[in-house]
């Protein structure tokens, strides 16, 4: 008798120890993480802060991986919320309007049919989407890491965002020639977002660079731009007062692939600026950040571990997982895009930010803050240099 208890008690334990396993977290997944050409700053071309994860086992193009549309809208709120919002989950973000524009360099070949393919299997409206090429003549970016670029900015701005009018607005050089284009696209549909997943240096800010500030300031526009992924410090255009600086999160599943937080990612960008003042908006974090531009403001998936899906046919051959803050931008963009607030400019949407992370009932309500993780500055409490005052919780908050 004795003994029959004690071996029941010992499967408890087994059980019990088993079932914990199971669903003890297991994020991030193993595998090898490439720098494509992009990223690499070659002569005369901007940098993108964009990584492509590859599995173990090999690269499988011809299935989806990473966090798919239903899964990332499901984690920040733009849909209701399914448990453990799985990465199979159905449930659709239905909302847009406007426009949002995507900054990229180059012209991929593949890019319209890519993004058809993409909404049709995880089952998004047909794309809204207009090319242009704001110097004339622009380049082909196929197979130099560009165009897995625009495949990711313009696939998931469309993916939180279906309705909205999209503009995929090229450069041969300057960026800056594409965002005056794109200022005057967006405005003329109404207003809207607009994302850059570009920097113009990987190890530091331009000295001269508040001379540039003057391309984020159209009204009717929020600038997006991702903060970087090479650590902590500032990086431009992100450091721009006049942008929404997107900063990097890993994302934690336990293993039965539930959903169960998010952590700073480790090479997400963030610091404090060296040449912008603190804006108004930021005078709640003032003793975080003293006189300086603090970035970013907020953040969203961006570790390549647990990265999303992105259809590309001239680099990948297919599916591939990516990340980097190049996947912040574009996803915030769509999510502000479909919370349908449209702000009149960049100050005022950080304005609303700022002002509902300084109540502390507002702000635990509306975004999630981030408390574990290191960039080199660690993620804390509150707003920190990694990931801003966290990830939106929801649309009312945007």
């Amino acid at each position: 008798m004795k003994r029959s208890i004690l071996l029941l008690l010992l499967f408890a334990v087994v059980f019990l120890l088993v079932s914990q396993l199971a669903s003890a977290q297991v994020s991030p997944a193993k595998g090898t993480v490439v720098a494509p050409l992009s990223t690499l700053g070659l002569p005369g071309v901007p940098q993108t802060p964009l990584l492509i994860f590859i599995p173990e086992g090999g690269a499988q193009p011809s299935i989806p991986g990473g966090e798919t549309p239903a899964s990332i809208a499901c984690i920040y709120g733009v849909v209701k919320k399914t448990t453990g919002c799985p990465k199979n989950g159905t449930v659709l973000p239905n909302g847009g309007t406007n426009a949002i524009a995507l900054i990229e360099w180059g012209a991929n070949s593949t890019m319209k049919g890519d993004l058809q393919t993409f909404s049709s299997v995880f089952g998004l409206p047909a794309p809204d989407v207009t090319e242009v090429c704001a110097s004339g003549s622009c380049p082909s970016n196929n197979d130099t890491g560009w165009d897995v670029e625009t495949a990711l900015d313009v696939q998931w701005a469309h993916a939180m965002a279906p309705n909205a009018k999209l503009y995929v607005v090229e450069s041969a050089n300057a960026m800056f020639d594409a965002e005056q284009k794109a200022s005057q696209l967006v405005a003329a549909a109404g207003g809207g977002e607009i994302s850059n997943s570009w920097v113009m240096s990987t190890t530091s800010e331009p000295p001269d660079e508040q001379q540039y500030d003057k391309y984020f300031k159209a009204n009717t526009i929020v600038y997006f731009a991702a903060s970087g992924d090479w650590g902590g410090h500032a990086l431009y255009p992100s450091a721009s007062p006049f942008v929404v600086s997107a900063g990097g999160t890993t994302i934690l599943r336990n293993g039965n692939g539930n959903f169960t937080g998010e952590s700073c990612w480790s090479d997400s960008g963030g610091g404090l600026s060296g040449e912008e003042p603190r804006p108004s908006y930021q005078k709640v974090i003032k003793k975080l950040v003293s006189n300086h531009r603090g970035t970013p403001d907020i953040a969203a998936d961006a570790d390549p571990s647990s990265g999303v899906a992105v259809y590309n046919s001239t680099y990948c051959g297919g599916w591939c997982q990516v990340g980097g803050t190049s996947a912040a931008s574009p996803i915030l963009a769509g999510i502000v895009n479909s919370a349908g607030g449209f702000a009149q400019t960049t100050n005022a949407e950080l304005t609303k930010v700022y002002t509902e992370y300084g109540n502390p009932t507002e702000y635990k309500k509306l975004f999630r803050d981030i408390t574990t993780g290191n960039n080199g500055n660690p993620a804390k409490k509150g707003w920190d240099m990694c990931t801003g005052v966290g990830t939106p919780k929801g649309l009312k908050g945007e």
